[in-house]
């Protein structure tokens, strides 16, 4: 009993700080809700560009998602304290972990939204599922196995956070994230063609989200997904470029001030109607 109550606050607390903490830092734009706001259990499969994803994802969804973490994080006082009171669970990434698995099939099956991201990882360019990169089995194989569908979902923008310039007041960094309909578990195929019916539908799912948030929003290659450690670098080379802007307003101001002055004290400046 306790447990549950503790789960419940540390839910709570945790999905109303989230909710306050990319209000005040991010803009986010939604396309799709109706996909995602829907009852039962069903498997939600995301790709993945920055740390900031699955909060950002759980900020805008009403249900309470339950992520698979990497099994690197548990470890960790504070963070595996954090994920464990939020009903996220460890995964790893290079094998096959049936207490994983389990995990997964039974939340499912009781009817709750579990959180994949099908690449394993932070993923951009070549080796992201954006630009073609094969989605991962492991999500279609759970889908099939638990029998409930997976709503695929693309989010862009998010790495822009990685900036520390970002998260001064009134930047609002815009966040992009579309949640498409959900892809069925195909019970009628065996287990081999279903999942590779699954893993295509998801691929081409992905490509249709990432285009239609291009399309709608009409994104440069600036809101497209990059490293986070050039958006780090971009952030540090910021401020000289800052304080290129403020040296040309500086010389603006006084060449304007300098025109003004001279002006005033011309001998043909007419101070009234009569003098003009």
């Amino acid at each position: 009993m306790m447990r549950k109550i503790f789960h419940s606050v540390a839910n709570r607390a945790a999905a109303l700080f989230m909710k306050v903490l990319f209000g005040y830092s991010s803009r986010i734009y939604v396309i799709g809700c109706e996909h995602i706001n829907r009852a039962g259990g069903f498997l939600l499969a995301s790709n993945h560009i920055s740390h900031f994803d699955p909060f950002i994802i759980s900020s805008v969804v009403r249900r309470k998602i339950d992520w698979m973490a990497m099994a690197e994080f548990f470890p960790l006082p504070i963070v595996g304290l954090f994920l464990r009171a939020v009903d996220a669970f460890p995964a790893a990434r290079d094998r096959a972990d049936r207490k994983t698995i389990r995990t997964a099939i039974e939340r499912l099956k009781n009817g709750r939204i579990v959180g994949v991201f099908p690449e394993g990882g932070i993923r951009d360019g070549g080796q992201s599922l954006l630009e073609g990169a094969p989605v991962r089995a492991g999500a279609s194989t759970l889908a099939h196995i638990a029998g409930i569908p997976i709503v695929p979902s693309v989010i862009l923008g998010s790495d822009r956070l990685y900036g520390k310039r970002q998260w001064l007041p009134f930047q609002r960094t815009p966040v992009w994230i579309a949640f498409g309909q959900p892809i069925s578990h195909f019970p009628e195929l065996d287990k081999s063609d279903a999942r590779e019916r699954i893993e295509q539908e998801l691929n081409a799912a992905f490509q249709r989200l990432y285009a239609d948030l291009r399309e709608k929003f009409q994104l440069t290659s600036h809101d497209l997904p990059h490293p986070p450690r050039e958006r780090m670098r971009a952030d540090v080379e910021n401020p000289r470029r800052a304080l290129h802007r403020v040296t040309a307003n500086a010389v603006d101001f006084a060449m304007c001030a300098s025109m003004n002055l001279l002006q005033s004290r011309h001998r043909l400046n007419g101070r009234s109607a009569e003098e003009m």
